[in-house]
């Protein structure tokens, strides 16, 4: 299961604004005089107080103006995210960074993006904490699903950072999925803690995706399945088009066009998948480590592959006819 934290929210911005000026004094109209051809007017103890108020109000707004630090640079930024990053023994060249915020106790974050693989949020905290912008969104996914309204948490921003297919289509490419990534996400975590992406094939099976310390694990969608996980991208199209490309090399399999598929297991002899034929017939087929066909079983003699045939209705031999007496 996923196992990662959400990072805390952004704090919230605070804007000081100053105080409203009065903008509506008292004004005497005056009074005639005689003697008095000016016409001139006298101001009251009010309009004085008025203006002397407005003039506290403009100084003490001028006062914190100045008191302001000015906002980062995004130069200032782009090296505050690479110590970050270099603190966390985060593989990220940073190639722009913005100041997102800061947390209640007045830990700066920055969403980085790198020039390859996933952007990060880098929190200022001691020690300091970087979080994959993929894995992210993928927590964000699987907690949305279970109740739309979830706080998710901090979230990456950046249009290039939002693009997960860029990044596990890169991953693809280093595991050698040979497919046209059209879907990707993060997933989780095995249960030997190691990172794994979904990466869905446009027209044939996909994959999961496991990082190990030495590289790559692919397993494809239909395995998956079969062990009881769960696929999101690939249909029971693309994967029995994937079968049937394997049946290719083989007379007595090329004849099944499949309509659905099943991964039974492997062994030392190699792996079983059954078909069920678009002609109500089926088969159990056995695949060497580079998926050519080395046994067809028909479902009427499987049944002791692997239990037999699920997907194939097999029917009951007819029962003898009697001795005539």
């Amino acid at each position: 299961m996923f196992k990662s934290s959400i990072l805390a929210a952004f704090g919230a911005a605070i804007m000081l604004t100053g105080l409203a000026p009065l903008t509506a004094s008292a004004q005497s109209t005056g009074t005639n005089i005689p003697g008095n051809t000016t016409g001139a007017q006298s101001q009251s103890p009010v309009d004085g107080q008025a203006i002397e108020t407005e003039q506290n109000a403009r100084q003490r707004r001028e006062a914190r103006n100045r008191a302001a630090p000015p906002p980062p640079t995004p130069a200032e930024n782009m090296a505050a995210a690479q110590a970050l990053a270099t603190a966390t023994s985060t593989a990220c060249q940073v190639t722009s960074a913005e100041l997102r915020g800061v947390t209640p106790a007045q830990e700066k974050l920055y969403e980085a993006v790198c020039a390859t693989g996933p952007g990060f949020v880098f929190i200022s905290s001691t020690p300091p904490v970087a979080a994959d912008c993929i894995l992210l969104a993928g927590q964000a996914e699987i907690e949305r699903a279970r109740d739309p309204a979830a706080d998710v948490g901090t979230q990456c921003v950046n249009p290039v950072n939002l693009d997960v297919l860029r990044v596990v289509s890169a991953y693809a490419v280093e595991a050698g999925v040979a497919c046209t990534p059209d879907q990707g996400s993060s997933i989780g975590r095995s249960s030997a803690g190691n990172l794994i992406y979904e990466v869905g094939c446009n027209g044939t099976d996909g994959y999961w995706l496991e990082r190990l310390p030495t590289g790559w694990k692919k397993t494809e969608c239909l395995e998956v399945v079969g062990q009881n996980g769960k696929c999101r991208f690939s249909t029971t199209a693309e994967q029995v088009a994937t079968l049937k490309g394997r049946f290719a090399g083989n007379a007595e399999a090329a004849a099944c066009d499949p309509t659905e598929a099943r991964y039974m297991g492997a062994n030392a002899n190699g792996s079983f998948y059954e078909a069920k034929c678009a002609d109500g017939k089926g088969f159990i087929v056995r695949f060497d480590t580079a998926y050519a066909v080395q046994q067809v079983y028909p479902c009427e003699t499987a049944q002791r592959i692997g239990g037999g045939c699920r997907l194939t209705v097999v029917p009951e031999a007819a029962a003898p006819a009697p001795a005539a007496q």
